[in-house]
């Protein structure tokens, strides 16, 4: 790890980065393909999984992942730079044609407009989306039951929306080359019926936990 993590250069890059996000639709439709990516950690090694799923049969077709070393510490509001590089590698390993990225975690949603999703998707030049489970800024206000918009300084950031019965509101913002309106309307497509998550991070996070603990068993076999 990275002995001497520079707070203040962080945040002067994450102002670059959230210049360079483009909050328009550059989706090459109509989509055939989606990707989505999560990480899980082993002490100092990291373990991402990057998958892509058909549409609209949600199946997954093509799944890669890697174990690479840490590179930074945990800070919040700063955990894009922990994740981006194990994510990175995972999704550039993918063979298939994705036309929209998935990632666990903030776009736009994100003290300086430029979370986990945004940073990914700049990095990728790719259609991106972030999808949180935890409110990380901002205040819900409710348009119907199961959605409401996230307002963060005045700005809308985000959707919030339950998606399955019984389930908690996941919280879904820009990351790059999409617009929020797009955003909301992709993450439904890609839910199943009675899930409250996008297929893609689902798939990607059972894949990234599996080889987190084939990792861990292979390691202390050793």
């Amino acid at each position: 790890m990275i002995e001497r993590f520079s707070i203040e250069k962080a945040r002067i890059a994450q102002k670059k980065i959230a210049e360079k996000v483009k909050e328009v639709d550059e989706i090459d439709f109509p989509l055939k393909y989606a990707a989505g990516v999560d990480v899980a950690y082993v002490d100092d090694k990291a373990v991402a999984s990057a998958v892509v799923v058909d549409y609209p049969g949600l199946r997954v077709i093509e799944s890669k992942t890697v174990v690479v070393d840490v590179q930074f510490p945990y800070i919040p509001t700063l955990l894009a730079f922990r994740e981006v590089w194990p994510a990175y590698k995972a999704v550039k390993s993918l063979s298939t044609p994705y036309q929209v990225l998935f990632v666990d975690g903030n776009g736009r949603l994100h003290p300086f407009k430029a979370g986990f999703a945004c940073h990914l998707g700049v990095i990728l030049d790719k259609p991106t989306i972030g999808v949180a489970k935890k409110l990380l800024v901002g205040e819900v206000f409710q348009k119907r039951e199961n959605l409401g918009v996230v307002v963060y300084r005045g700005e809308v950031l985000a959707y919030a929306i339950k998606l399955g019965e019984r389930s908690r509101a996941i919280y879904v913002s820009v990351g790059h080359k999409v617009t929020l309106e797009t955003a909301l309307k992709l993450t439904i497509s890609f839910t199943k019926k009675n899930s409250s998550i996008p297929e893609p991070l689902i798939q990607a996070h059972r894949i990234a936990t599996r080889s987190r603990l084939e990792f861990l068993r292979s390691r202390n076999s050793s």
